[in-house]
């Protein structure tokens, strides 16, 4: 049972971690700095863009932040999500 115990510790250590994408519109700085090639800099800038814009629409549009451009949104396309947080809260109206 113990080998069993080690066999399966050793395959859980070493395999790809599961984790949930990072919703643009609702995540904080440090959230944001999760992100594989999002630092502090680029995450401030998502977060001023947000508040001075608004929501994201559509992932794409991260585009328009300064420092990001589309290799670096095509890399995070799998970590990062859009919520329509808008339409729910229209919605809950």
């Amino acid at each position: 049972m113990k080998q069993f115990f080690l066999v399966f510790l050793v395959i859980f250590c070493f395999s790809n971690p599961v984790f949930s994408a990072v919703d643009i519109n609702t995540a904080t700085q440090s959230e944001l700095e999760t992100l594989k090639g999002i630092g502090p800099a680029k995450a401030k800038a998502i977060i001023e863009y947000r508040n001075q814009v608004g929501q994201f629409k559509s992932v794409n549009e991260l585009t328009r932040v300064k420092g990001i451009g589309t290799n670096t949104v095509q890399k995070l396309s799998d970590q990062i999500v859009v919520s329509d947080t808008i339409e729910q809260a229209e919605v809950l109206k």
